[in-house]
């Protein structure tokens, strides 16, 4: 059974390998750009693409469909591979397209270039994605130049150096041919395909030109980033065609929420966690295992991952638990459950009982690498024959004595509208179906919805300074609202806060952004623990982020004096409902300007404020 993430793609099953070359008179009739990609399946990965990239329809055309019509000029209805994936009449165009869907959605977890200034990625976001386009479109159009004899009605053979055919053809493939000259193949096509404009935009950038060569030549190990994307997405869509399922091809590399977590889970355990402390610590390492306060490392590690531009993190610590659990980077209790209880006893004569997450040291540290002494006091397990409450929210609430531990759940905000009728809360969802959606885009608009404009090509160095300047300008005052509304426009800026897409915070109704409540002031609280460390008495800390931007008076009142506005959203499955603020002025978040989400609708009518 196919992988109900890939619902978003029609299934082709492959031509049998006898007859995928044979038209009725033997030759393959010769087809436009247009009437090769007019097909209700690539019509829907063409859409599923513009809605994956940030430019309008009008730039998008220029941009991206004029070289796919170019691709699919050359490539005509020739197979993917004689009798492997897609070897069917049309296998390289849909090879070619399901490639970038799937790499556009991975990209979308990278702000690139990596370990660059927010400055530097906010100008050169729209190249990356052009250069993920292009890498994923071309990595195999040498296979049309070297694996393949082509015949022209007219008897002349065919060299797609040459340029499209314009003529009937047929084909074979060479006999004895080298598998891999392909990827060498390539530098003789991609310029038929890349305008020259194109190509001096994104030679400026030296680190996305070299990764992007280095693809196109084949040498995915020196591609960084983009050959990883490239590689992943590759398999995936041979995955997908050969019915099976791409989710196990994407499952271990990097960017995955299980590495993820892993990665970060290693990265506070070695830099930033406080461990084995004479007294109040975030952990203790035994010669046999670390015991980690299981709501300091959580709510730590969320806000870690949150700042690097991760989605998906559970907002629920028992959800987060158990994500641990399934991907086997905690060790289960003899109850089988996540959480331990134990009581510490420093040598020291310090005692306090804390519930724990114990992890193996070998996850955290290799073979041979250098790891702290063990802690010199004792860890006793309590109750252990018992069954400890599985992750319960009476055990988060047990005291962590460290910066990071942050304080209780409490109730819901009593405001003039409550903020948690709009349907389910992050709490309440199912956060491990991040794993099942790292591809999907089931729920994503069938008439997509455009990011902010990007200039053309030669106007985009110019322009992109003057958005990343907008973009990271400093605060203006220090309260808790204009932190966060510096936060949410660096984090629009630099596309680690997604805007417009299925599970998103941010949408732009209206002309303006519409601020989700309570879940984008949850992500701040989230991302910044350590900033409400101080303020435990002061109530939920998203709730005091949302009081302290309500204050900044930013944002448009309803005629009755209410702050939260409806909006009816509308996906291809179902209809829901979002609340949230509508502000006053887009360029409080937005740097360009943004058309609005067609599948949102405010349900107030505007005339009423």
């Amino acid at each position: 059974m196919r992988s109900r993430m890939l619902a978003w793609i029609p299934f082709i099953r492959s031509a049998p390998a006898e007859n995928v070359h044979k038209s009725a008179d033997g030759f393959v009739p010769y087809k436009s750009a247009d009437e090769l990609l007019a097909t209700p399946r690539r019509q829907l990965l063409l859409e599923n693409i513009w809605h994956r990239t940030s430019v309008n329809r009008e730039q998008f055309n220029k941009l991206y469909l004029g070289p796919i019509k170019r691709y699919a000029e050359i490539v005509q209805q020739l197979p993917a591979s004689e009798n492997h994936h897609h070897a069917y009449l049309g296998g390289m165009i849909d090879h070619g397209l399901e490639i970038i869907a799937y790499a556009l959605k991975l990209r979308q977890s990278f702000v690139l270039p990596v370990g660059s200034t927010p400055e530097v990625q906010s100008a050169q976001s729209e190249a990356w994605s052009a250069a993920v386009v292009f890498a994923a479109l071309l990595h195999d159009i040498g296979k049309v130049a070297v694996d393949v004899k082509v015949q022209l009605r007219s008897g002349e053979i065919w060299r797609a150096w040459d340029g499209p055919m314009k003529e009937d053809y047929r084909f074979q493939y060479v006999k004895g041919r080298q598998y891999n000259l392909h990827g060498a193949a390539a530098g003789l096509l991609y310029t038929r395909v890349i305008p020259s404009e194109v190509m001096n935009w994104l030679s400026q950038y030296p680190e996305l030109w070299g990764a992007l060569l280095y693809v196109l030549a084949g040498q995915f190990e020196h591609a960084g980033v983009l050959g990883d994307i490239v590689v992943r997405s590759d398999q995936a869509s041979v995955a997908h065609e050969l019915g099976g399922n791409p989710d196990r091809a994407v499952a271990a590399p990097r960017n995955t929420l299980q590495r993820q977590l892993l990665d970060g889970l290693r990265y506070l355990v070695k830099n930033e966690l406080k461990l084995n402390q004479p007294d109040a610590s975030d952990g203790w390492i035994t010669a046999d295992a670390i015991w980690l306060v299981s709501k300091t490392v959580s709510d730590r590690l969320r806000a870690h991952l949150l700042s690097q531009g991760i989605e998906g993190v559970p907002d629920r610590n028992s959800t987060l638990f158990n994500v641990f659990q399934d991907n086997g980077l905690i060790v289960a209790n003899p109850a089988g459950k996540a959480i331990w209880d134990a009581e510490i006893l420093s040598p020291t004569g310090w005692k306090n009982a804390f519930t724990f997450l114990r992890v193996s040291p070998s996850l955290i540290w290799a073979a041979g690498e250098d790891r702290p002494e063990p802690f010199g006091g004792s860890v006793q397990v309590l109750n252990e024959e018992a069954a400890p409450a599985a992750a319960s929210e009476a055990q988060e609430e047990k005291p962590s004595l460290t910066a990071g531990g942050g304080d209780a759940v409490a109730a819901e905000p009593q405001g003039d509208e409550p903020a948690s009728d709009h349907g389910p809360q992050p709490d309440e969802v199912d956060d491990t179906d991040y794993l099942l959606d790292l591809m999907d885009m089931r729920d994503a608009p069938t008439n997509s919805v455009p990011a902010p404009a990007m200039p053309a090509a030669s106007e985009v160095e110019a322009q992109s300074d003057t958005a990343a300047t907008a973009t990271i300008a400093g605060p203006i005052g220090d309260t808790l609202g204009h932190l966060f509304m510096h936060w949410l426009k660096v984090g629009v800026g630099t596309h680690k806060i997604i805007i417009n897409d299925a599970k998103a915070k941010v949408h732009t109704v209206n002309g303006t952004a519409f601020l989700v409540t309570p879940e984008i002031f949850r992500r701040y609280a989230q991302e910044h623990p350590t900033l409400f460390s101080a303020r435990a008495g002061e109530g939920q800390p998203w709730l005091q982020v949302q009081k302290s931007f309500e204050k900044l008076k930013l944002h448009v009142k309803k005629s009755n004096g209410h702050n939260i506005w409806t909006c009816e959203v509308f996906g291809p499955r179902k209809t829901k409902t979002l609340k949230g603020y509508m502000l006053k002025k887009p360029g409080d978040v937005f740097t360009t300007e943004m058309l609005d989400n067609p599948n949102l609708k405010l349900c107030e009518s505007q005339d009423d404020h």
